[in-house]
């Protein structure tokens, strides 16, 4: 499909994302998501074409870390690059937070030539996207109150509760993959806790994918050990999505019963809700002690379930033996960057270079929801930088 066919489709969407925050998948209807994922598509189309989708002249696209990245980081300073924005990392342990400074300050101090700001907080429980809400609450108070020349938009990098700039780049490549959002529906695809040496990991990953899958008409199933249990909320919600868009959601305790005939696996370690508790109240109470122990008590948990490993044998059981396997990255492989983890070495090794193209949405996708965030009328413009052809690459 051509450019020119992708901007007719994005025309006919009915989004409303200009000026809207991007924090929660469920919060945007489903023209919403779509006009993401063709946005999206179309400027990947003007790269590999050699267009310059530069819709910037300056400004800054300010990224706050509060948790180690390398794709979501780098992914995010692509995607405000591609569009002309240079990006500003805050790095909280060399600003004024420390002495004192409050959310409405720092919201306002780093925003005067911002255009966007980029945040990942993903460590604290009912914490991240509370954190992200109070940035947005700042910012808008700093341009009703003419401190700031415009409102920045904010782009949920991944918190505690979705990580929406992942999802959207899964469904995506699963969109491609399978040709289309129609053909996704009736697939199967399992959501899958794996064996992880490490603790602590976020829940935000599975909720995504269980949360946005099922609004596609897809049959997604999440398994897990007994105890591995996500936010429960987020697990309703993906049920009523199901039932909304004629699709199933099962949640079951068995690994191998699960992968049987599916589409698409996703098996991915997290912590559970329990444990992820626990470890945000003896975080914000700075208690290293407990903290010790609760690793030690999660790491000898988790090691009961070594066994939750995704493997030549339960990829057999999968359609024709051979499901799309996808990973957020970095993926806990057996044998290769752990002695156990949540992936065979020679399976991962057969999907390795699906899970880079996999994760090679992701600035696209963090593009697009710039893209539509700055413009009431992205297709008008993307077909304006069409009809200019500037090139990315002059020679």
């Amino acid at each position: 499909m051509d450019i020119k066919t992708k901007i007719e489709i994005l025309k006919n969407l009915k989004s409303n994302l200009h000026k809207k925050d991007f924090l929660l998948t469920w919060e945007k209807s489903e023209d919403d998501l779509k006009a993401i994922l063709e946005i999206a598509s179309i400027l990947k189309h003007m790269r590999e074409e050699n267009i310059s989708p530069r819709v910037f002249d300056t400004g800054l696209a300010v990224s706050i870390f509060r948790d180690n990245s390398t794709r979501t980081r780098f992914s995010y300073a692509s995607a405000a690059n591609l569009l002309g924005l240079v990006v500003q990392d805050m790095d909280e342990t060399k600003s004024q937070i420390a002495h004192g400074e409050t959310v409405r300050e720092t919201a306002n101090m780093i925003s005067f030539l911002t255009d966007f700001i980029g945040i990942r907080d993903d460590m604290y429980l009912g914490e991240g996207n509370k954190y992200m809400r109070e940035v947005a609450s700042a910012l808008d108070e700093g341009f009703e109150k003419n401190v700031l020349p415009s409102r920045p938009g904010i782009v949920n990098l991944q918190c505690d509760m979705d990580h929406p700039t992942q999802s959207m780049a899964d469904l995506l490549h699963l969109k491609n993959e399978f040709g289309s959002l129609e053909n996704l529906r009736g697939k199967k695809i399992v959501m899958s806790w794996a064996y992880s040496p490490s603790y602590g990991k976020p829940m935000s990953v599975p909720q995504g994918i269980i949360a946005l899958m099922t609004r596609f008409g897809m049959n997604v199933e999440l398994a897990y050990p007994e105890g591995y249990d996500l936010i429960p909320e987020i697990v309703e919600l993906a049920g009523t999505n199901a039932k909304n868009s004629g699709g199933s959601f099962k949640v079951g305790h068995d690994m191998c019963e699960a992968m049987k005939d599916a589409d698409i696996v996703y098996p991915k370690s997290w912590a559970p809700y329990h444990i992820m508790e626990q470890r945000t109240k003896l975080l914000k109470n700075k208690d290293s002690l407990e903290l010790t122990n609760l690793e030690k008590e999660a790491l000898v948990n988790n090691a009961k379930f070594k066994n939750w490993e995704y493997t030549e044998e339960k990829m057999q059981l999968t359609k024709n033996g051979e499901a799309l396997y996808m990973h957020c990255l970095p993926a806990d492989i057996s044998g290769v960057s752990c002695k156990e983890g949540e992936v065979s070495a020679t399976v991962f090794e057969k999907y390795r270079i699906n899970t880079y193209n996999e994760a090679g949405y992701k600035p696209y996708i963090i593009a697009a929801m710039m893209f539509a965030n700055k413009f009431e009328n992205p297709a008008f413009v993307l077909e304006n930088i069409l009809n200019k052809t500037n090139s990315r690459v002059t020679y």
